[in-house]
């Protein structure tokens, strides 16, 4: 008998706030144990929380991305359960009014591009984390992560292999970091997703028994773990090897095998209810519009367009709209110096080789566009030369207020093509190696570029390369 795999998603995704949703406490990641908690995030009796609006605006910001209706008045809800890492015993979420709903994400599939729906997106705050490998037999909890703003996005059950699961967080990963919802950095926790699957024989529309994998962040162990879950159910079909129930199940990497955690609850479990404490939210249409007049262009709409209207080949808009900053970076110096190609050129070379030096994402990029593209004016029109213009722009990195041309000319990295000062350069380089001056006259014409290079560096690469090229000749041939 043949089956098929049925897969819904619950992707949790960590938003992109300076601090938590319901406190002023910092919410960003890396701090020491318990650094960043304060009686309202600890769950300390009597403290009332008060909503961080940033939360709302990037609530409404990934529906809006992900093709959603917004719900015009969203609440908050309580969700009971004990945890350690819950120091309330409930989690504050979104359940009878979330903030976004019925959406969709096209992905490509080897047959053809598919819509997955999406049944909501809600708000809803972080749990603390516990660490269990201190000290044996202990565990400590940290609770800097308590109260970090996330949301979750639900899916409906429209995936049916790992490759397409893959495809959709792929998906959702570029555009929530494009509009700056998020990071999605994975090693982070920043994303993480369960996987909810279920196996049942081909063509039947009833839902096998369904298993969800918690707390999922490599795309690498979800495909794994979508394998292994889809031979276990039907194994468990077809040859009795076991008795499948509604469960939650870990995924051990390492051992690449799933173990049962609990049997799945279901929402009576949870006995939801509103918050008494969080007013109802009211999105008004000034509120809405300015949130839809916020969002960016689509990465595949600016890739076209930067390949039909700027001319850009296609390696060079795909590394370009990889990353919101970068585009923007690109589009700041092109407004500058109208020169698109040159643009793409410094940022790929030049600006991703500084970034990786320094071990800094694309998207932790701060350079000021409009100043690389004055940068690029000055290599262009030869009044910086290309080496120096390197140093400039690797200034321009540790300091955004320099200005390229001031810097330069304080730096001495301006180009002077006195004809009188190349000579005596050029005639002093060639009479210290007069055998390389020999080999060029007996016609190696390529043992020029030594004598060319060591004409620069006396130079301090301030000289326009066809001047000191054509001095170099006509002294050697004079």
């Amino acid at each position: 008998m043949k089956y098929e795999v049925v897969i819904g998603l619950e992707v949790h995704v960590e938003l992109s706030t300076k601090s938590k949703i319901f406190c002023s406490c910092s919410a960003e990641f890396g701090a020491g144990p318990n650094e960043h908690v304060c009686p309202a995030c600890c769950g300390m009796p009597g403290m009332l929380p008060v909503v961080n609006k940033r939360v709302v605006d990037l609530g409404m910001t990934a529906g809006m991305m992900l093709n959603c209706h917004i719900n015009r008045t969203t609440t908050f809800d309580k969700k009971s359960y004990y945890y350690p890492d819950l120091p309330c015993a409930y989690q504050t979420t979104q359940w009878f009014a979330p903030v976004a709903v019925n959406g969709y994400v096209e992905i490509d599939t080897p047959s053809g591009k598919k819509k997955v729906r999406i049944k909501q997106i809600h708000m809803e705050e972080d749990a603390g984390k516990l660490v269990h490998d201190i000290a044996p037999d202990t565990t400590h909890v940290d609770f800097n992560r308590t109260s970090v703003p996330l949301i979750e996005i639900v899916s409906q059950p429209d995936l049916s292999s790992a490759d397409e699961v893959i495809a959709y967080l792929e998906r959702l990963h570029s555009l929530l970091r494009f509009a700056r919802v998020s990071d999605c950095r994975w090693e982070q926790g920043s994303m993480r997703c369960d996987v909810n699957l279920s196996v049942r024989p081909e063509g039947s529309t009833k839902l096998g028994v369904r298993t969800e994998i918690k707390n999922m962040n490599s795309l690498t162990a979800i495909a794994r773990a979508i394998e292994y879950e889809t031979a276990r159910h039907i194994d468990a079909i077809e040859n009795g090897t076991e008795v499948l129930v509604q469960e939650t199940r870990r995924w051990d990497d390492a051992k690449g095998k799933s173990f049962s955690m609990r049997t799945k609850e279901t929402a009576g479990d949870y006995r939801y209810f509103p918050d008494p404490n969080i007013m109802p939210i009211v999105i008004d249409d000034a509120w809405f519009d300015e949130i839809n007049a916020s969002l960016p262009e689509f990465p595949e709409v600016k890739r076209e367009r930067y390949i039909t209207e700027l001319g850009l080949s296609e390696y060079d808009a795909d590394q370009i709209t990889s990353s919101r900053a970068l585009c923007d970076c690109f589009e700041d110096a092109y407004s500058v110096c109208g020169k698109a190609k040159d643009c793409a050129n410094w940022i790929i070379s030049e600006v991703m080789s500084i970034l990786n030096s320094k071990k800094m994402t694309f998207d932790m990029l701060t350079l000021d566009g409009k100043a690389l593209g004055a940068l690029i004016n000055l290599v262009c029109d030869g009044t910086v030369g290309r080496a120096n213009g390197k140093k400039v722009l690797l200034a321009m990195f540790d300091d955004a207020s320099i200005d390229p041309k001031k810097y330069a000319e304080e730096n001495g990295f301006i180009v002077s093509n006195d004809t009188s000062l190349v000579e005596s350069v050029v005639k002093k380089v060639c009479d210290s190696d007069p055998q390389t001056v020999a080999d060029i006259r007996g016609g190696r014409d390529k043992a020029i570029m030594a004598l060319f290079g060591r004409c620069m560096k006396e130079l301090r690469g301030n000289c326009d390369p066809q001047v000191l090229r054509k001095a170099l000749m006509d002294y050697i041939n004079g």
